[in-house]
């Protein structure tokens, strides 16, 4: 087909965002190409917030038509978190048309070589986007996200880890040359001369299981991972989070279209209501990636029996943060509020078990004992939660039935030292909107380990009182050995204690954010610089991102000829 975007023209476009984001993952300073501020848009083609509202609300009620092959149905069935029923249908697909329609394409992918798929890849963000008011609507109204959020986490933020893979992408394929003259010295007989070809061959079609809460955040990594090293990506979104993948799908395909590739190398795979098309699709021998982000039990059952592909899973843990002591006794309470109360704890990222001696604590304001910490950190939620307003902004709503029963059975599994309370929202009455619940556990019974020993995604924390900080330590340990985290958080003003939680990250693999009391929370993680993830405990078995999440997408062929 012919190409509308040139190679020169997408290399002289876009090698210098791509130079940038080398030197960034290199140096893990902060940089980003993708503004976070609403203000910033609606220049040079991308949409103002009236314009990007505009075209989420003429989606509505719609046809995602993306010209597939394979076509066999029309399907949908979200409904917003707030209330709305959003009406799209998406194209259901014919697994035999399909998949070999999108193998087609991977020869001509292929032999395009790194640079010039990392530049596709590049425009496919950038014209993302243009567009990120509108995708902040489509994620906000699938995850439950608050806008603010929606807009920054399923944005410019996701943009980034998009772009962040594509970057390892090149690196990992760039790493060996394409070709190599050989000469071994054979003493007085004529060398042994060979020249050499070196090829980064693509595994096969790769498939994105995206989640419910986080759909671009945690689906671009794998889908700009695999896209970049050859492969062909098949998105299968969670039934509930559609819209922002198929419209990721649909630029991809339009890009690819644009630049001579086929645009079967991306494809969408909507479901049925309770069709359930994940296990059958992950076990296709076509299938030779897997990137999931979910619960444990599916993560490993696709690492079970997805054996034909080479599968990245991001599962659950239980988050921990061990408080010890603080020199800014506010400012840790202020940090812990925000990070128990961002989108309602619905992260998996999110601090679960606040482990605290039951002796108390020192600060940098005298001596608190353990019910006093748990009542301060209570009060703290309450404040900032304290104007509706407020609290609709950082809580969004709850994205389904299953964390809103969680929520609501957690309070009787202990002492509630915070009870959740309804909140109306007026713009979107239908919403279900709960401030977090702290309950306060005790570490040395059976019953009460039970509890906090178990995940319990949404806006639930335990607060677990121990006989010291040494079992605090023991407690972490053992909790990231068996459970896995995502995060780990720790304040103290005691170097021994500092040394103990550092060791025990560092053999157990996980990342950890030290002393937190000001704008930065260990909830959040920054592309570029922050790995999301470490791959080494039982929360996921690979990061985001580093060169071990994009290398295995890819193979090198050697072909050899005499010189």
């Amino acid at each position: 087909m012919a190409a509308e975007l040139t190679a020169h023209e997408l290399i002289a476009k876009h090698r210098p965002t791509l130079d940038q984001a080398l030197e960034a993952i290199r140096t893990r300073a902060y940089w980003s190409p993708h503004p976070e501020h609403p203000k910033a848009y609606g220049e040079n083609g991308s949409l103002d917030a009236a314009a990007g509202k505009a075209a989420f609300d003429a989606l509505l009620g719609t046809r995602v038509d993306l010209g597939q092959p394979g076509t066999d149905d029309w399907v949908g069935g979200e409904t917003s978190p707030y209330g709305i029923e959003l009406g799209v249908t998406y194209p259901h697909a014919d697994l035999d048309t399909l998949l070999p329609a999108m193998r087609a394409g991977q020869r001509a992918w292929r032999e395009a070589g790194a640079e010039i798929r990392a530049v596709v890849c590049v425009e496919i963000l950038k014209r993302i986007s243009d567009r990120t008011h509108e995708f902040a609507h489509t994620v906000m109204h699938t995850s439950g996200q608050a806008f603010m959020m929606a807009f920054q986490a399923g944005g410019p933020h996701a943009q980034d880890r998009g772009l962040e893979a594509v970057a390892y992408a090149y690196v990992e394929q760039v790493r060996t040359p394409d070709t190599a003259e050989w000469s071994k010295p054979q003493g007085k007989r004529d060398p042994l001369a060979l020249t050499k070809q070196f090829t980064p061959v693509p595994r096969g079609i790769g498939l994105v299981i995206g989640c419910n809460t986080f759909p671009t955040w945690n689906g671009y990594p794998g889908l700009f991972a695999s896209l970049a090293t050859g492969n062909a990506v098949l998105v299968k979104p969670h039934p509930r989070a559609v819209l922002p993948l198929a419209l990721t799908v649909q630029v991809a395909r339009e890009v690819l279209s644009q630049a001579g590739f086929d645009p079967n190398l991306v494809a969408l795979a909507a479901e049925r209501p309770g069709e359930g098309i994940a296990k059958t699709l992950a076990t296709r021998p076509e299938i030779r990636i897997v990137d999931y982000t979910g619960s444990t039990a599916f993560g490993d059952w696709l690492e079970a029996n997805a054996r034909q592909a080479q599968v990245y899973t991001e599962k659950a843990g239980v988050n921990t943060v061990l408080v010890d002591s603080t020199s800014n006794y506010k400012g840790m309470l202020s940090n812990l509020a925000f990070s128990l109360s961002l989108y309602s704890g619905q992260m998996c990222t999110t601090p679960q078990n606040l482990l605290i001696p039951r002796d108390g604590i020192r600060t940098d304001e005298g001596p608190r004992t353990f019910d006093e910490v748990v009542a301060d950190l209570a009060r703290a939620v309450d404040g900032l939660l304290g104007d509706d307003a407020r609290a609709n902004a950082l809580l969004g709503a709850i994205v389904n039935p299953d964390v809103k029963a969680r929520l609501e059975a957690a309070a009787g599994l202990g002492e509630v030292a915070l009870a959740s309370r309804e909140i109306a929202n007026p713009e979107f009455p239908d919403a279900v909107v709960r401030t977090p619940v702290i309950v306060k556990l005790d570490g040395a019974k059976p019953d009460d380990e039970a509890a906090f020993m178990s995940e319990c995604f949404g806006p639930v924390s335990f607060a677990v009182a121990v006989d010291s900080s040494a079992d605090a330590v023991e407690l972490l340990r053992r909790t990231i050995r068996e459970k896995g985290a995502m995060t780990v958080g720790a304040y103290t003003t005691d170097d021994d204690v500092e040394r103990s939680v550092q060791e025990v990250c560092l053999e157990e693999a996980a990342q950890l954010s030290l002393n937190l009391t000001g704008g930065v929370y260990v909830n959040q993680t920054a592309a570029f610089s922050d790995f999301h993830g470490s791959g080494g405990n039982p929360a996921a078995n690979a990061a985001l991102t580093d060169g071990a999440f994009v290398s295995n997408r890819f193979r090198v062929v050697e072909v050899r000829r005499e010189a």
